[in-house]
């Protein structure tokens, strides 16, 4: 499968909230990468609005190369909340993202066109308040460095917005980062951070969100 080298997603998980006619949406949207993540994060919503009618949702993430699209519409009409939720993930061009809006009805019906239209705005405007931000393929790597090199490597990592996923201390520190390809060359390259690599170990290819 050949894989996406860079794509859109969004920088942080949000929390919409719209009414219409008395209907409160609740629209979360999360980051995801597997569906094992969406299937869990689906449970927690559905246990957290446990008195909720409806918890409407639409997925689209990039897991190893495959693009996996779902949604349910969980009790509406047919076609008017999942799909249009999916429609708004879709036209912003988004992965690895999941949006779900739950539903508390006000005693008002709004018809199809209605519920279309409000769970097409609580999905737009999760996904405005979750900012849109490039998602890029890089690697996770890790770093053998002597100790007193461990905070010049940790500055450099934050001022170049540069995760570091895990620290081990041993006979040597060793430092777990995720980087994209340019960012590696410069790293081993050009070693802008000014320490000395002991050794270093290319864990996997990563998508990598900046």
């Amino acid at each position: 499968m050949l894989k996406v080298n860079k794509f859109k997603t969004i920088k942080r998980d949000e929390i919409t909230v719209i009414e219409e006619k008395r209907s409160k949406f609740i629209a979360n949207i999360f980051y995801v990468e597997n569906e094992e993540e969406v299937e869990n994060i689906i449970k927690q919503i559905k246990k957290k609005y446990y008195d909720a009618r409806h918890n409407c949702y639409a997925y689209i993430i990039n897991e190893e190369g495959n693009i996996l699209k779902r949604f349910s519409d969980d009790g509406e009409p047919s076609g008017t909340a999942g799909s249009p939720i999916l429609n708004v993930i879709e036209k912003n061009n988004l992965c690895n993202v999941l949006i779900i809006v739950t539903r508390y009805f006000g005693g008002i019906l709004l018809g199809a066109g209605g519920l279309v239209r409000a769970y097409t705005e609580a999905a737009t405007r999760s996904v405005e308040k979750a900012e849109v931000v490039e998602q890029e393929l890089g690697y996770e790597i890790e770093l053998a460095i002597g100790y007193q090199d461990l905070e010049k490597l940790k500055y450099y990592c934050s001022k170049n917005n540069i995760k570091i996923s895990n620290i081990e201390y041993g006979e040597n520190v060793n430092c777990r980062i995720e980087v994209t390809e340019k960012e590696k060359e410069n790293i081993f390259l050009q070693n802008g951070h000014n320490t000395k690599i002991v050794k270093y170990n290319m864990i996997k290819e990563k998508y990598i969100r900046k």
